[in-house]
């Protein structure tokens, strides 16, 4: 704040009336009232006499500050005063005043307002700007002098600022998020411009989408006072072995640039020891360090989401016409082209999930074995939950194995990434999912096919709300599909209303999410909004996996929103009497289904009810990582 914005036009007087130091500060605070400053120009007063009954605000060489923290002030201001012949205003060397600086300080006045009085005062230390002031015969003038030498004294204190700040060293920082697109730049950009102003030598490390852009050095490393670390997802860390580290969150390098800046320069952070965890990366673990993990398989998955769920609905407008036949998506050689390409880049979805969720927590070596992982989940059954449990067993088991075979010579450290590793880590992943993860899974599956079938009597209305509900579950998982095929034996006996409940709850998912990422941005990542505009076309084409990227994401928030958003289109579905005889399609086969724009408006409003759900249980993005 500068001294301009409390001193204005109408806060100046260039000649007072006044002969003694009643009348002055009678006529000052008179001059403050009209300008619309004070709520109460007695009670202002009273409080100014208070503090000059303490001891003189006369300072002297000339000048006298009156002033006080006030109820009766309603904008801070200050008002100017200036007599040529001098007044008694009792100043501390005996001499009259003929500058007087009124000042009027809110009962609550922040720092600001405080910094900017303070620096008045040392302003006014200065014989040439006293004198200059003086001499002045306009308003604009004087506000003019007071800006001009403000600037000066500002200038002159970042120049010594940046000068005590150079004498400690280069600082070094590296920005990484999860999906490398807006957040990784919006860091680097935040610690170089405070960098920059406060007179900072940094060098800045990208781990962008792109790849890793501006490396750090092995010289560079070596010299540098600290290294700032602000990443969500992994970076490589063995090299700054030795060095100070300071490791954050990449939204504090956002809000925070300076208090990390003033950590690494007074070195504040942690000694790196690599191979090791430090006190930091220790903190780090638990909710940090999985949501880290989790997002770097997040990111890596989200492609395969998105390509192979947009062919896929391109697969269904190219078989329009074929619409409520049981090979519907395929019906035609386009269609098949479309349906195939998109299914082939589906299955690699949930391997790709697990892959690099193993990775992020065992490198490189635990790629191949959360791969497989991803890969006996998704053939048995297992669906994304058992791709996210397989990933965050994969790459703890290379952890495990890391430990075990460090007893082995140097001589053989080369053969642990391409033959140890990947060797008895598939060997322990393919046991621990075929005789522990999945059999119960399979099994929770077949009774619950058993309880449907049990239940196809039952009230419509409750069989239309948990159906739907357990489309969203686990989004293309054993509950997913229990209720789907369930749907589909339905159609088979003529019981088309259930198929429409299992549609609908499988359409509400990525719709929800779509209508979230759209109304609700300050939940979403630029990348989770980008990636919602296609969920439209994934739920539209019945297609309820476009949802699982932001599941996995925020698993808590996002399951229980879409479950309930799912289960209302559900039962409204059955409530309305909707009916349908195809096992697939979506919007597509909305013409052959009875009583369609009923059906409609219940997807609707579970879309709705799923977004409203998002946006209240979801943390804003910037405290997401808090």
């Amino acid at each position: 704040m500068k001294i301009t914005d409390l001193i204005k036009k109408d806060t100046i007087i260039l000649d007072l009336n006044s002969s003694t130091k009643s009348d002055v500060i009678e006529e000052l605070v008179d001059k403050l009232d009209s300008a619309g400053r004070l709520k109460d120009k007695d009670g202002f007063k009273k409080d100014i006499l208070k503090r000059e009954g303490e001891s003189t605000t006369g300072i002297g060489d000339g000048v006298a500050i009156p002033h006080a923290k006030s109820s009766a002030v309603e904008t801070p201001s200050i008002v100017f005063g200036r007599s040529q012949e001098g007044i008694n205003f009792e100043a501390l060397d005996g001499e009259v005043s003929n500058l007087f600086f009124m000042i009027a300080a809110s009962e609550g006045a922040h720092n600001d307002h405080l910094e900017t009085l303070s620096r008045l005062s040392t302003l006014l230390m200065d014989s040439k700007f006293r004198e200059d002031l003086l001499k002045v015969e306009s308003e604009e003038e004087i506000l003019y002098l007071i800006d001009e030498k403000e600037k000066e004294k500002l200038k002159d204190e970042e120049g010594k600022k940046k000068a005590e700040v150079k004498n400690k060293g280069t600082i070094l920082a590296v920005t990484a998020c999860p999906t490398g697109i807006a957040h990784t730049y919006m860091a680097a950009d935040s610690l170089r411009e405070k960098a920059e102003e406060m007179g900072v030598d940094i060098k800045i490390e990208t781990n962008g989408s792109t790849g890793v852009k501006n490396r750090l050095t092995e010289k560079e490393i070596k010299n540098a006072t600290a290294i700032i670390v602000s990443a969500d997802t992994k970076v490589e860390m063995d090299r700054f072995d030795g060095k100070i580290v300071i490791q954050t969150p990449v939204s504090a390098a956002i809000k925070e640039p300076e208090e990390l800046i003033k950590k690494a320069l007074d070195k504040e952070g942690d000694l790196y020891k690599a191979n090791r965890t430090s006190k930091t990366e220790e903190k780090a673990e638990g909710r940090k360090g999985i949501y880290r993990n989790l997002m770097n398989g997040v990111s890596n998955m989200l492609p395969f989401v998105v390509g192979g769920g947009i062919l896929i609905a391109l697969a269904f407008l190219f078989d329009f016409n074929n619409a409520g036949a049981a090979d519907y998506g395929s019906g035609n050689s386009i269609a098949a082209f479309f349906n195939d390409l998109g299914g082939v880049a589906f299955g690699f979805m949930l391997p790709v999930l697990a892959a690099f969720i193993a990775s992020s927590i065992g490198d490189r070596p635990a790629l191949a074995v959360g791969f497989v992982g991803g890969a006996l989940a998704a053939n048995g059954n297992a669906g994304f939950l058992g791709a996210l449990v397989a990933g965050f067993i994969a790459g703890y088991l290379v952890l495990g194995l890391r430990k075990i075979f460090n007893v082995l010579p140097e001589s053989l450290e080369g053969i642990k990434p391409v033959l140890l590793f990947p060797l008895f880590g598939i060997l322990l992943i393919g046991i621990i999912m075929n005789f522990i993860i999945i059999p119960p899974v399979e099994a929770i599956n077949t009774g619950v096919n058993n309880w449907l079938s049990g239940l196809g009597g039952a009230n419509k209305l409750l069989l239309g709300l948990l159906l739907g509900g357990m489309m969203a579950v686990d989004m293309g998982g054993p509950v997913n599909k229990a209720a789907y095929v369930f749907g589909v034996a339905s159609v088979a006996e003529g019981n088309g209303h259930i198929m429409a409940a299992v549609m609908a709850g499988g359409m509400v998912p990525p719709l929800g999410i779509a209508l979230a990422t759209t109304f609700f941005k300050d939940k979403f990542t630029e990348k989770e909004i980008d990636a919602g505009k296609t969920n439209y076309v994934m739920g539209l084409s019945f297609i309820t996996e476009g949802a699982i990227p932001f599941a996995a994401a925020d698993p808590k928030a996002v399951i229980p929103s879409i479950i309930a958003g799912s289960a209302t289109a559900g039962g409204l579905s059955a409530m309305f009497g909707a009916s349908s005889p195809a096992p697939h399609g979506g919007i597509f086969v909305f013409p052959v289904v009875t009583n369609w724009l009923a059906y409609l408006v219940a997807i609707l409003v579970g879309s709705i009810v799923a977004a409203i759900l998002l946006n209240i249980f979801k943390k804003p993005v910037e405290l997401e990582n808090q």
